[in-house]
């Protein structure tokens, strides 16, 4: 990932699909048609810098969460190279308002939702059987807006050579009327999808972090070192 991040100011219009191709565009083309804004699910998983910046070249520039890194220049390097195709950050402090005018203007908004979250952030849902406290953000977000929710990866292909940026089907949200069921449920969803992603491609999945940190009130650590 170090790698395919420094070469990006290289990659062009023009010569972008000798490093990575478009699989099932027209899902995403599905949300974007829908006119409410698109929230681009997506994990740490094979090239994901690479998948949006990628993205944008072919015409289709996002905005991205982003928390800043401690680095001050480092941060400013990061974020330079990650806007030279046409993307933009959204930090923490500025994300619910920010987040709804994008969606509002019919943007994308990139989420990679496969983090440890704190409580007072996320909800528990099942994730590779154990209980993960998961970002409510996105479900949040989506059922409030009415935003496509599509899943896009960007992994690496042995047979082309190259990595595919593969977009899956708009997800249906949960409706059942009552709001934090819907959130939980929803959320869970989100969880699911991310969690198959990672099954298929389980090699590539690349965040190395504690995922699991968070435990419910009364639940024992599962990392002795944290």
């Amino acid at each position: 990932m170090a790698a395919e991040f420094a070469r990006m100011p290289g990659y062009t219009r023009e010569n972008i699909e000798k490093v990575i191709v478009l699989d099932g565009h027209e899902n995403f083309l599905e949300g974007q048609r829908r006119g409410k804004g698109v929230l681009f699910l997506t994990a740490h998983i094979g090239a994901w810098e690479l998948s949006s910046y990628a993205h944008a070249l072919y015409g289709y520039p996002l905005h991205y969460m982003a928390r800043p890194l401690d680095n001050a220049r480092l941060d400013r390097l990061v974020n330079r190279y990650r806007g030279l195709s046409g993307n933009a950050p959204i930090f923490k402090n500025e994300s619910a308002r920010a987040m709804l005018k994008i969606l509002r203007d019919a943007g994308t908004v990139g989420i990679l939702a496969d983090q440890n979250t704190m409580q007072q952030e996320g909800v528990f849902v099942d994730f590779f059987c154990t209980p993960a406290c998961t970002t409510a953000g996105l479900a949040r977000v989506a059922l409030h807006t009415g935003a496509a929710v599509v899943p896009g990866y960007a992994v690496w292909d042995a047979g082309l050579g190259k990595y595919r940026l593969r977009f899956e089907p708009p997800m249906e949200l949960v409706h059942t009327g009552d709001a934090d069921r819907d959130i939980v449920e929803n959320t869970q969803r989100f969880a699911k999808v991310t969690e198959e992603i990672i099954r298929k491609y389980p090699q590539q999945w690349v965040w190395v972090h504690a995922r699991w940190k968070t435990r419910p009130k009364g639940e024992a650590k599962l990392y002795k070192f944290l």
